[in-house]
C-alpha cells in the first residue's frame, strides 16, 4: 500500500503535534476521526510511523554543549563492536557510520567543554580508537523532526 497525500497530511499534523487528537488531525485533512485513526493505524503497521515521543530541550536539562566526533578505528574493526562500545555512553545521542576518512561519526551532548573532554578521552581509552578529530557544534541553524 502507498502513502498518499492524505496520509503525508496525517503525518506533517504528528510530527508539529504529536499529542493531536485523531478529531483535531481529521478536522486539518477533512477526514473523521475513525478515518485517522485507521489511516495512522496503517502507517504504524507497515513502520512508515515508527512511534510518538516526547521532544526534551537538552538545554534545559543542563547539556548545552555539543559536538560531532569523528573516529577513526583500527583496520578490522566491524560495526557491531563499534556500536556496542557506545551505547555504553548515555553522552552519545547518534552515531553513524561513514564514507571518507572517518569510520563513524557521533553526535555528544555534554554539560560544558569540560565534560565534553571527559567524553572525548572515553572514547579515545577505547582500544580500538587510533584517533578523535572533533567539532563544537556554536549554534543550530535548521532542525527537521523527520
Amino acid at each position: 500500500m502507498r502513502t498518499d497525500d492524505v496520509d503525508r497530511r496525517i503525518l506533517a499534523c504528528l510530527i508539529e503535534d504529536g499529542r493531536s487528537t485523531y478529531d483535531d488531525v481529521g478536522k486539518r485533512v477533512a477526514l473523521s476521526a475513525p478515518a485517522v485513526k485507521r489511516r495512522v493505524d496503517r502507517l504504524r503497521e507497515r513502520g512508515v510511523l515508527r512511534g510518538f515521543t516526547a521532544l526534551v530541550d537538552p538545554a534545559a536539562l543542563g547539556a548545552t554543549t555539543e559536538a560531532l566526533i569523528e573516529l577513526f578505528y583500527a583496520p578490522g574493526i566491524g560495526l557491531d563492536a563499534v556500536r556496542e562500545s557506545l551505547r555504553p555512553l548515555p553522552e552519545v545521542v547518534e552515531a553513524w557510520s561513514v564514507t571518507g576518512d572517518a569510520d563513524c561519526i557521533v553526535r555528544v551532548r555534554a554539560t560544558d567543554p569540560q565534560d565534553l573532554e571527559r567524553v572525548i578521552m572515553e572514547l579515545q581509552r577505547e582500544s580500538s580508537v587510533v584517533r578523535t578529530r572533533s567539532q563544537i557544534i556554536m549554534s543550530r541553524l535548521i532542525e527537521r523532526r523527520d
